[in-house]
């Protein structure tokens, strides 16, 4: 069985947010396939998802203030900035996080790990609601 929905992300401040629950929520379906695969792509240049540890929210602060250090805003190189300095720093992040992630289904759950969640990383101030494709393929 092949499943394929576009989801709708509410907008989120900039930062790592756990949407884990939030896209379970959204495919019911889940639950009737005991084996298979889950597919999510954001569909955006400036945006990412990530697994990653979802019990300490300190993580999550912790992410933000590296990859700002590791992709400053401003910095002097950067040609891309019609749509102001985060722009392109935006657009770094998502490259070097990525924007799918794929996950084994067991028993009509995603296999994650005890400590694992999917983190949307929104990476502009104001990036507004954003646009996910999720495939499930199972039986």
């Amino acid at each position: 069985m092949w499943i394929q929905k576009r989801l709708r992300l509410p907008a989120v401040r900039r930062g790592f947010h756990l949407i884990t629950d939030l896209l379970v929520a959204e495919l019911p379906e889940l639950e009737g396939l005991t084996i298979g695969t889950a597919h999510f792509f954001l569909q955006h240049t400036s945006a990412s998802l990530s697994i990653n540890e979802n019990a300490d929210p300190t993580v999550r602060h912790d992410f933000e203030q590296y990859f700002n250090r590791a992709v400053p805003e401003n910095a002097p190189y950067f040609q891309h900035t019609q749509e102001g300095p985060d722009d392109m720093p935006a657009h770094l992040k998502a490259a070097m996080l990525g924007t799918s992630v794929t996950i084994p289904i067991m028993n009509g759950e995603l296999a994650l790990g005890t400590w694992q969640g999917i983190y949307l990383g929104e990476h502009r101030t104001h990036g507004g609601r954003r646009w996910l494709v999720a495939t499930l393929m199972g039986q």
